[in-house]
């Protein structure tokens, strides 16, 4: 069994939904990082945005969310294409910080100044890119405000972790609805109220309801036609040679520095955490 992505738009057309539940993927993510609990909710809710965002990707297209704050956590990031495939990483994995409210304290792990940013690779010459400073830092809120400011398109986006007594994931998923041309004021409202009445993501999936069940609870008019899904899992595009292009980008004089120590270097992807191991042979192999 696999994690999931569903879209499909509204019989009026006045809706794009998109959901995904990402459990696998953001534990993955935990068990790569070693994660603190905080941490844990903290880059499952950044995978799970970056799944969600993917769902609006098309062929070879790709996406990368960015958060950076002034909290302990300092950078977020995720990556995902149009087929599902999905990477995320933390710069600190160890918030230390003690539960708000019964809650795990995602806000200030994160840090109330910062920024959102977002990458596609459409295909184009250059990347476009996209930047919002945070708003709340509850990630959820702040993709939202990203989509209805800068992309012009007015959006919701939920999300909900759940942990284990052993800090495991247990549960993991989110939604987002976007409004299409033309959506009327009155619909808009209605979904609105009926999010607001929502149970939180992680509690319906806790209660064991699948994430196209909680869209027919916001949409009583699911298409007739079987939604679109694609399978999520995690995968990273890290290869040697990727990672001796990287060296050889610093420079021929630092590489032959290194090089003259005679001593191994060994560069770790900072996404699955596989580690490359290069031999001074090797680093003067690069230096030609």
């Amino acid at each position: 069994m696999s994690d999931q992505l569903i879209r499909f738009v509204s019989k009026d057309n006045q809706f794009r939904a998109i959901a995904v539940e990402t459990t696998l993927l953001c534990d993955a993510a935990r068990r790569l990082h070693n994660t603190d609990p905080t941490a844990t909710v903290a880059l499952a809710r950044v995978t799970t945005g970056a799944a969600l965002l993917g769902g609006l990707l098309k062929g070879d297209q790709r996406l990368a969310l960015a958060i950076e704050g002034n909290g302990p956590l300092q950078k977020l990031h995720a990556e995902t294409d149009a087929y599902g495939h999905v990477r995320s990483s933390i710069k600190n994995p160890l918030a230390n910080l003690p539960p708000r409210d019964d809650c795990f304290d995602v806000v200030n792990a994160i840090g109330k100044a910062g920024f959102l940013r977002v990458i596609k690779d459409l295909g184009l010459k250059e990347p476009y890119q996209g930047m919002v400073q945070l708003q709340t830092s509850e990630i959820g809120d702040d993709i939202a405000y990203y989509l209805t400011t800068s992309e012009q398109v007015p959006s919701a986006v939920a999300l909900g972790v759940s942990l284990t007594p052993q800090a495991e994931v247990q549960k993991a998923g989110g939604i987002l609805i976007q409004a299409l041309p033309g959506c009327s004021d009155r619909a808009i409202s209605q979904i609105e109220a009926r999010l607001r009445s929502l149970l939180p993501i992680s509690s319906l999936l806790q209660a064991g309801e699948s994430m196209e069940q909680i869209l027919t609870g916001i949409f009583t008019d699911l298409p007739g036609n079987p939604p679109d899904k694609i399978s999520l899992i995690f995968r990273c595009n890290c290869t040697r040679e990727q990672v001796a292009g990287i060296l050889n980008s610093l420079g021929q004089d630092e590489l032959t520095e290194i090089a003259e120590k005679q001593e191994d270097v060994e560069i770790t992807c900072e996404y699955c955490r596989q580690s490359y191991r290069f031999s001074p042979t090797e680093l003067a192999e690069l230096i030609g």
